[in-house]
């Protein structure tokens, strides 16, 4: 069995990780008995005539993919794709959106054969072997399908209560080199599940509110492993990684008593964090968390049920100020009943805290409460054009708030933080920026140098060429520049870089000079 994994496009611009469900869901299939690879379009160029000498190559049984909301319509247009070229290979998609909106992804897109919900590991285990005998699927948990025209579900697959009894992820199969050139941070978990009833979120729905732990020294042999790949940094991306603050006191004991030298970060939430929690992380390289608080209404905190109070907000934010962490607070605009008073409070609030924060649009996605219950709530949802629930625009309203007053509100907010940063770019280009101002620009512009790269597949388009090999590395940027308009010394300066730490590797034979994104056993 040959099993091609779709990592499908996502905005560059959103940060991502190098995606760990996928690598999860491989590993499963894996474990199964399947020679797998993952097919990953978020840091390259998809076309379907690329994905489709992809497929050719590998001669795949099974071509899944895995989305969000946000890339959903890529997916399903790359299994459609898929499905057209080779009509025997059975097509499989998986994520939050599908789960939970199983029956018109499969109406839209009948080139999808198949849906699994939920947690895809223990489903994947059972159905592969299966996959190309559509009679035994109704007997598979986790699974839905078209059977003729009758839509199928056998239900979710039951939670994974041993969650160290699942294979390490298959990071080995993603294009690292691209991943680590990128330079966001990687992502582990520790648990799976959330014990909390927020009505926007789909965590207790997907995982299961009961929060199911993994061994703090398998999580840790984890963290040797993925720093051993040369990633710097990691983020911790459990729905909530201080549920439990004994367990995090081992975890980062684990990490201390092995002298492990990294930084890293975690998702918490205002309730559940202390001063010695947070020093005991502080002490094992955690650096950063960040907190959801939605809201500084009160009123609003308890209609979305988010079940925290203001001053639980505020005695957090002084702990992680008190033990030197970063503190970062999450607002939402666009909540059921919003108005221009609970707009302003968010805003005051995060005044008071004085720490970094940030706004984002509701996007109420399938499944969420919020819109299984729509019409509980003062909110109309604009639009299921799932490209746009991305949180950086709004796509509802409430009587009060229409999307222009939710939109200015938000451009307001950032108003002082877009001058300054206009400032700074000013000063740079003057040279007369501060250090750290310099810092920020060149970071903001090695950002896009490296977007443009893997977004255009310009290593492969124009890593090839005849020169007299003085200054390969030159006449690459050189090329590069052709294509995006930047100063070639700019670019200069990141292809030494790159080629310094090994993410890209330079070869010539016979006059050719050759540029690739190294293959990973090249790696640290």
């Amino acid at each position: 069995m040959k099993v091609a994994l779709i990592a499908p496009p996502y905005p560059l611009e959103e940060a991502p990780s190098p995606p760990l469900g996928i690598c999860y869901v491989a590993a499963a299939c894996e474990a199964a008995g399947a020679e797998v690879i993952i097919i990953d379009y978020i840091v390259s160029r998809y076309t379907p005539e690329k994905l489709w000498e992809q497929l050719d190559e590998f001669k795949p049984d099974v071509v899944g993919a895995t989305s969000v909301t946000l890339n959903f319509f890529a997916g399903a247009e790359i299994l459609k794709a898929a499905k057209q070229h080779c009509p025997s290979v059975v097509t499989v998609m998986g994520g939050p959106h599908v789960s939970f909106d199983a029956e018109n992804t499969l109406a839209q897109f009948p080139e999808i054969d198949a849906v699994i919900l939920g947690e895809a590991e223990n489903t994947l285990m059972q159905w592969l072997p299966a996959a190309k005998n559509r009679s035994a699927w109704n007997d598979i948990k986790g699974l839905a399908f078209f059977d003729g025209e009758n839509f199928i579900s056998t239900g979710s697959g039951d939670f994974i209560e041993n969650l160290d009894a699942l294979p390490q992820p298959s990071r080995h199969l993603l294009p690292l080199s691209k991943y680590k050139a990128l330079g966001f941070p990687i992502s582990i978990i520790t648990s799976r599940g959330c014990p909390n009833k927020c009505i926007f979120c789909l965590g207790r729905k997907m995982v299961g509110f009961k929060v199911r732990y993994r061994d703090p020294a398998l999580v840790v042999d984890e963290i040797e492993a993925v720093l051993a790949m040369g990633f710097e940094r990691i983020n911790i991306a459990d729905d909530l990684f201080t549920a439990n603050k004994k367990r995090v006191k081992v975890l980062c004991e684990e990490i201390l008593n092995r002298n492990i030298q990294f930084g890293w970060s975690a998702f918490a939430r205002v309730d559940t964090v202390d001063e010695e929690t947070l020093s005991i992380m502080k002490k094992a390289g955690c650096d950063a968390v960040s907190f959801g608080i939605e809201s500084g209404n009160p009123e609003m905190l308890k209609r979305v049920k988010k079940r925290i109070t203001l001053d639980q907000a505020r005695q957090a934010v002084a702990a992680c100020k008190k033990v030197g962490m970063i503190a970062h607070a999450s607002f939402m605009v666009g909540l059921p009943g919003e108005d221009h008073q609970t707009m302003q409070d968010s805003f005051d609030f995060a005044k008071e805290l004085d720490i970094e924060h940030g706004y984002h649009f509701l996007a109420p996605f399938p499944g969420t409460t919020v819109r299984d219950n729509l019409n509980a709530y003062d909110l109309e949802i604009l639009t299921d054009n799932w490209t746009r629930y991305d949180a950086n625009t709004p796509i509802v309203k409430t009587s009060h708030l229409d999307p222009d007053i939710m939109t200015s509100f938000v451009a307001g907010a950032y108003n002082d933080v877009f001058e300054r940063w206009e400032d700074s770019k000013k000063r740079y280009a003057e040279g007369n920026g501060t250090p750290e101002e310099n810092l920020a620009v060149e970071s903001e512009q090695r950002l896009k140098l490296i977007f443009d790269i893997l977004s255009h597949d310009l290593i492969k388009d124009v890593g090839n060429f005849h020169s007299a090999g003085q200054n390969p590395a030159m006449e690459l940027s050189v090329r590069i520049a052709d294509r995006i308009d930047m100063d070639p010394d700019f670019i200069c300066r990141y292809i030494r870089l790159w080629h310094e730490k090994n993410y890209l590797a330079y070869s010539r034979d016979n006059g050719m000079d050759r540029w690739v994104w190294a293959p990973n056993q090249y790696l640290n």
